[in-house]
Parts: structure tokens; C-alpha cells; sequence
């Protein structure tokens, strides 16, 4: 069973800070609440940081052509504010993370090349960068572009003097490739399909949008699949570790470390998106593990909420 957050994990936890078992959530700016967490407290991060694409622009949603405009938080400050934001959270998400902890960010071309620049700079070595193919992309309405149809997630470690020492389960990962080496291109299965090809090689990574059931309590503009946090917190964190999320959202990140037996620390400044994940996170169970065919989708196993 995931153990509860104590006040030992802390400098000053929030009074405001929302618990659960196995969970916390703060609201605030992620630079001022992680310098509440104590150095070396954490065992994986994982960041979906703004993509900064709410500038006036358009995309295509529902087949008809719509604003791009998901909050001021999204908004572009300028090139140079905005890589300095990227080495300012980076650099605070250091400082708390174990020497065998790691962390991935979540990006496309318009934000993941300052992250990447920022990590180097800022002295980390870059483990992975995995390609998360979504087949169900926005067509690109201008149809002066290739259809972006791609997320880069960059995994990296703090370098270190002597050996690596980050947390990545090989063999789990492997078995669940048929065998093989898992490849950094990644097709997660919709609920229910298999991830192996017939010939008993692992596809590329391709996960869709959230399912329905992932979006019953509310709906994020940014909403990361289950499916592929799943696969991101089973990897590369430890056992009852401790699951960071510096701009926590709907709280995705949360229910998929929950469900794996993993605890979890979100931050997030929108009440919004805080409550939305508060009522995701108490829609789960105790954080016990739950059996894989309910992983993914909808937890018929969890506790009634009270």
C-alpha cells in the first residue's frame, strides 16, 4: 500500500496542501512550492510545461477551424523569457530529485528545444528522447505543413561524477516488448488491443487522445493519456517511490502513479485544474496497485467515494 506524505518530506508544507492516501496537492506557482520540497526527496518528475501556443493562432478541433487559446499561462513571454522560465523550474526540479531519480518532459517543436538546450546547459545528461506518435492528430488546415502528428518526451538524469544510477526497469520493459528491446518510438494499444505485432515485435508507440472515461470528470486542454504516464511512471520509477509533477493539470500523472503503487506530488496554480484533479485522485483507489485491465480506463475496482 502507498503510504501517506508526512510532514517529514517537507520544509514547510502549505497548510493549503489537499491530501489523500498516497497523494498531495498543492496550489501555487511550481518555483515557490518546490522550494519547499527538501534536496533529494523525489524519485521520478514528470513535466508537461505550457507549449506557449496561445498567441493569436488556429487548429483544427471537431473539424472546424478554432482559436488557440488555452490561458494566460500558455501565452508567450518572448523567446528569451521563456527559456529562462524552462532553466528556472528545470534547475529548482534538480535540486529536489534523488541521485537515481530522472525526469521526462513533454513537448513539441514549439516549446521541447529550449527544454532540451536548458537541460544541457544546466548539466544533465540526456538518457532518451522518445517519440509518442498520436494517430488521431488535428489535420493542418494551412496544408502548408507536414501534419504534426508527434510529441517529444525528453528523459534525463542530473550528471553525476561515476555510474548512472537512475531507476529504469529493463526486464519489465523488455517482457512487455515481447522480448525485445523496447525502442524509443512508442505505440501504446488502445484499451484492449495488443501491443505486439504478430511477428512478436513491439510496434512504435502510438497512443490517441484520453479516452472518454479519463475526460467523465472534466476536461483539460492539455489532458495526457493514462496510458502513456502509465507506461512513464512503471519504467523508470521505484517501487512506493515518490511521482512529481511541477505542473500537475487534470492530475493524470497522479492516477497513473496511484494505480501503480507509486506516490504522488502535484503542484498546479489554476484552482480549476486543481479541483479536477483532487476529484480524479479520490476517484481512485487507496493506491494499492490495481490488476492491469484497469490500468488504463475506468476503475471499477476503486473504493465508493464518500
Amino acid at each position: 500500500m502507498a503510504r501517506r506524505l508526512d510532514l517529514r518530506e517537507w520544509q514547510d508544507l502549505p497548510r493549503t496542501a489537499e491530501r489523500g492516501p498516497g497523494w498531495a496537492l498543492v496550489q501555487g506557482d511550481c518555483l515557490d512550492a518546490l522550494e519547499k520540497l527538501r534536496p533529494g526527496s523525489v524519485d521520478l518528475v514528470f513535466a508537461d510545461p505550457p507549449y506557449h501556443l496561445s498567441n493569436g493562432g488556429t487548429t483544427c478541433q471537431s473539424g472546424r477551424r478554432v482559436r488557440v487559446d488555452k490561458g494566460n499561462w500558455d501565452q508567450s513571454r518572448g523567446v528569451e523569457a521563456d527559456h529562462a522560465f524552462q532553466r528556472a523550474w528545470l534547475q529548482a526540479c534538480r535540486r529536489v530529485l534523488k541521485p537515481s531519480g530522472t525526469i521526462w518532459v513533454s513537448g513539441t517543436q514549439h516549446v521541447i528545444f529550449s527544454v532540451g538546450f536548458a537541460l544541457q546547459s544546466l548539466g544533465w545528461r540526456l538518457l532518451n528522447t522518445v517519440t509518442w506518435y498520436k494517430p488521431n492528430a488535428s489535420p493542418n488546415l494551412s496544408c502548408r505543413y507536414f501534419t504534426h502528428s508527434s510529441e517529444i518526451l525528453i528523459w534525463a538524469a542530473p550528471r553525476r561524477p561515476g555510474k548512472l544510477r537512475h531507476v529504469f526497469h529493463y526486464p519489465r520493459m523488455k517482457a512487455a516488448n515481447g522480448g525485445k528491446q523496447m525502442r524509443d518510438v512508442w505505440a501504446l494499444p488502445r484499451s484492449g488491443d495488443e501491443e505486439l505485432a504478430d511477428d512478436g515485435a513491439g510496434r512504435v508507440w502510438t497512443s490517441t487522445s484520453p479516452r472518454g472515461e479519463e475526460k467523465a470528470l472534466g476536461r483539460h486542454p492539455t489532458q495526457k493519456p493514462v496510458a502513456l504516464l502509465t507506461r512513464i511512471v512503471e519504467a523508470t520509477a521505484p517501487e512506493d517511490g515518490l511521482v512529481l509533477d511541477p505542473f500537475s493539470g487534470s492530475g493524470t500523472t497522479g492516477v497513473a502513479s496511484l494505480r501503480l503503487g507509486r506516490r504522488y506530488l502535484g503542484i498546479e496554480r489554476d484552482p480549476e485544474w486543481l479541483a479536477l484533479a483532487r476529484a480524479r485522485l479520490e476517484a481512485e483507489s487507496d493506491g494499492t496497485p490495481v490488476p492491469p485491465a484497469e490500468r488504463f480506463g475506468p476503475r471499477p475496482s476503486a473504493r465508493p467515494r464518500r
